[in-house]
């Protein structure tokens, strides 16, 4: 469908968020009593602008044609209850729900949280930490009894005692026993954010503060900081070390004898298939999923792997604590700039815990820009209604919940009685809090419940608070409708319609027209001789595919053809092709020889309906739109105010 047809019924989903607002605002026109004003046609004509590429479709005049058009649609659309349609409204939920998104985000929030995090990415850091497990619901007691135990544990180390050591003795971290709470190397996103936030602000060779996660209380010892050393992709082959049982297997031979092949010229891929002994890997020639520093199980594997310098590289056979490899270094992939990265760090942040900031940034602002207010008297009441077997997730809302109708919270002006919070603490046994007192455990359930309500209270008033969401929302909701009407009276009936169809098509025929057409062979080549062969071949009959095969040898195509029906001044044609039956002389354009041979000129002809078949709905389609507007005129009552838009026409001209 022509652009100019339809123009305002896809136009009008491109987003105006952004768009300046003009405030003062007249009644341009009505449909049956329905005021539309001047401020919707001017922002929607000044957006639209530099979309068009007809002038034609700039003139003030036509435009408000095609706009009263699209709301004499829209009406029909909703005369006809298409808003009622039950996948219309999830569509429409849908996209609100996504526009959404973009007012609750903090914009500054979350670019401070990109920039830290791609200059985190830039360091790689070495720790070592000590644990003491408490939960994060702790009671009190509990906590503070895990509080003083890293704290006499922090001031051992800051004294200058073995860091190692007092891991090894203290810290409730399983693997410490082991590695000493050598964590390795890492960088950004890779541990929870409070404690990364420690790793990157404690100097190299100090003692963190004493921090605080999900998992219990820490303390960190920064053992290096280097630069970031990007991605690998490697491959590898791998003999697992011998399990006690295998007495006769000896992985340090098996690895030097496959080196050898690999010396003497044999592919590592095939090596990596035949003999490798990691399962997950040897069926692609080794190949590894991409890697950064602390990624893989083995620090050994990953100092070799980053030590090899250019693609194709081989390391020499090496052992670690699972077997013995040889590495080969397919790719290395340095660190990307900052707008490479932009989108991947803002999902990384909406998974991890600094999104708790965004959220805490976002409750601020709430809490600080709506009136609020708590019933005290009816909180107490509620209160007392939740028992210990929230803790065990078996509390049972009250069979009378429903009657606590009386407000428990007043946001501005909207009330929210008791029984949405009865609601809300019920569903929060999920979440398994465990503060405890019960008194205490209300108070934050209430005060996620304030949050909870605040943020839906914004999300119901977005329309009213932000003139751009609510334009936005106004023309997808329309253009919407529009969409399903256009379908249901215009574009089905115009694929289906095979009666009004032909006979549109015999109304309108001869406005399609073939031009001129030649059916011919056209043969190319650069070479003089090739191209006299092949006009010796044509002149014999021989078939375009013969002569290619008896003219293109050894690999080399010397020749090229393409045949079939072309109309006068196609592409295909060489330009100062003469259209006479028979092979033609051989003559040059530019870098090529060609020689034809035109079997039959075809003179000007209509074109039969299948043959123009996709222009000829196209134009139905619009001939049918402009009827059918044409008939809204007359269905619905259309008022310009003449008046009105002569002013509005001087200001946008």
């Amino acid at each position: 469908m022509k652009l100019n047809k339809f123009f305002l019924g896809l136009l009008f989903l491109v987003s105006a968020i952004g768009l300046a607002q003009n405030n003062s605002k007249e009644v341009l026109f009505t449909i049956n009593n329905k005021p539309y004003y001047t401020d919707e046609f001017s922002r929607i004509y000044k957006k639209n602008l530099d979309l068009v590429k007809d002038d034609s479709q700039k003139d003030l005049n036509q435009y408000l044609e095609l706009f009263v058009g699209y709301k004499l649609k829209v009406n029909k659309a909703y005369k006809l209850g298409l808003q009622n349609g039950k996948s219309y409204q999830n569509e429409l939920k849908t996209y609100r729900s996504q526009l959404a998104k973009n007012y609750f985000n903090d914009t500054k929030v979350t670019q401070e949280l990109i920039e830290e995090g791609y200059n985190r990415l830039q360091k790689e850091i070495r720790a070592s930490h000590i644990l003491i497990l408490v939960d994060e619901n702790a009671s009190p007691e509990d906590t503070l009894k895990a509080y003083k135990k890293i704290e006499d544990i922090s001031r051992k180390a800051k004294a200058g005692d073995n860091f190692d050591d007092l891991a090894v003795q203290y810290s409730e971290d399983p693997s410490a026993k082991d590695n000493k709470g050598d964590l390795g190397y890492f960088t950004a996103f890779r541990m929870v954010y409070p404690f990364e936030n420690a790793a990157y602000t404690t100097p190299k060779g100090s003692i963190s503060k004493i921090i605080r996660t999900r998992f219990g209380y820490h303390i960190l010892k920064i053992n290096d900081v280097r630069p970031n050393r990007g991605e690998l992709t490697v491959a590898h082959i791998m003999i697992l070390n011998p399990k006690p049982e295998e007495t006769g297997k000896d992985a340090k031979t098996t690895i030097n004898d496959i080196y050898k092949k690999i010396q003497q010229g044999e592919k590592f891929e095939d090596l990596a298939k035949q003999f490798s002994e990691d399962k997950s890997s040897s069926s692609k020639g080794g190949v590894l999923n991409k890697f950064g520093s602390g990624q893989l199980s083995s620090e050994e594997f990953e100092n070799v792997a980053f030590s090899l310098e250019k693609a194709g590289d081989i390391s020499k056979p090496f052992q670690s604590q699972f077997g013995w490899h040889i590495i080969k270094l397919i790719e290395k992939h340095p660190i990307k700039t900052l707008d490479e990265m932009k989108a991947e760090l803002e999902t990384k942040i909406g998974k991890d815990d600094r999104s708790k900031k965004i959220t805490e940034k976002l409750n601020e602002k709430l809490r600080n820009k709506y009136s609020y207010k708590r019933d005290n008297k009816q909180f107490a009441i509620l209160s007392k209604l939740v028992t210990n077997d929230f803790y065990d997730s078996k509390w049972v809302l009250p069979e009378n919940a429903k009657t606590y109708t009386t407000p428990l919270l007043t946001i501005n002006a909207k009330k929210i009685d008791g029984t949405a919070f009865l609601d809300f603490v019920d569903k929060q046994q999920k979440a398994e809090l465990k503060v405890k007192p019960l008194s205490k455990l209300m108070d934050v359930l209430y005060t996620n419940f304030l949050d909870e309500q605040l943020k839906a209270y914004y999300d119901e008033n977005l329309e009213t608070e932000f003139p751009d969401f609510a334009n936005v929302m106004d023309e997808y909701r329309d253009g919407l409708l529009l969409f399903d009407l256009m379908e249901k009276e215009i574009w089905e009936r115009a694929k289906t319609d095979t009666l009004g169809l032909k006979a549109f098509y015999d109304a309108h025929k001869m406005e399609h027209m073939w031009k001129k057409r030649v059916d011919v062979t056209v043969a190319s080549s650069t070479k003089q001789d090739i191209i006299k062969k092949a006009q010796a071949l044509l002149k014999k009959g021989e078939e375009p595919e013969t002569i290619k095969n008896k003219l293109n040898v050894d690999n080399v195509v010397n020749i090229m053809t393409n045949s079939g029906a072309f109309e006068e001044g196609s592409d295909a044609l060489p330009k100062t092709m003469k259209y006479d039956v028979g092979v033609s002389d051989v003559f040059k354009e530019g870098e090529y020889y060609f020689v034809t041979n035109v079997e039959k000129v075809i003179p000007e002809t209509v074109k039969s309906l299948e043959e123009c078949k996709g222009k000829i709905v196209n134009d139905y389609q619009q001939y049918l739109e402009q009827r059918w507007v044409d008939d809204l005129k007359q269905e619905f009552t259309v008022k310009i105010n003449r008046d009105v838009f002569d002013r509005l026409k001087k200001q946008l001209q």
